[in-house]
């Protein structure tokens, strides 16, 4: 049987090189859970949320699902959205997508991907949405801008969950953003449409 023991190996390293840095690290961090972001982002493994943001273990709660989807049905966001904003009062739900994001591409592919193809509708859906805006770009460029328009859609979905209007209703301090994280170099950009309560 393969047990992976590599990766053991690299946890133990990586293990004691924090708490030789700081040896109550593990026992500070495992008393609480208290972060101010919700990060809603690809399952991608090139798009790790802490690294980006370059926060340690605790300070970011972490959602992620194939092409940062938040749809009304999916229970699993829903919840974590619940949780995040009930029980942990996040201030901030970051909504992090990334060009080049593979399920955004599949979903402008006129193929047939098995079940995944139900949720890659929701994509095509924000491609129907935003079909003037799309018409008449070179392909790479309706790549990144689908990729765009695909985290504002998220944005307004997590603004119209009843979690959220019911936190603002009760007068919750929570922002909604919406970023876009470039492989090709590292950065994040904002895309400029951050909700809060005062809006």
């Amino acid at each position: 049987m393969k047990t992976l023991q590599h990766l053991f190996d690299r946890n133990i390293k990586w293990a004691d090189g924090i708490i030789a840095g700081n040896p109550e690290f593990f026992a500070t961090l495992s008393r609480q859970q208290n972060p101010e972001y919700l990060w809603i982002g690809c399952s991608d493994s090139r798009v790790p949320a802490n690294q980006i943001v370059d926060l340690p273990p605790g300070e970011v709660f972490v959602h992620r699902n194939i092409a940062n989807l938040v749809v009304h049905t999916d229970l699993n966001c829903q919840s974590v959205i619940q949780y995040a904003v009930e029980v942990l009062k996040v201030k901030h739900i970051i909504i992090c997508g990334h060009y080049g994001c593979s399920g955004v591409k599949a979903a402008m592919d006129n193929r047939e991907y098995g079940l995944i193809d139900n949720w890659l509708r929701n994509i095509r859906d924000v491609r129907r949405f935003n079909s003037e805006a799309l018409e008449g770009l070179q392909e790479d460029a309706q790549f990144d801008s689908l990729c765009e328009l695909n985290v504002k859609e998220q944005v307004r979905n997590v603004c119209n969950s009843t979690i959220v209007q019911n936190a603002w209703r009760n007068g919750a301090e929570l922002y909604i953003h919406g970023w876009i994280y470039n492989i090709k170099n590292g950065l994040l950009k904002d895309l400029g449409s951050c909700v809060s309560t005062d809006e």
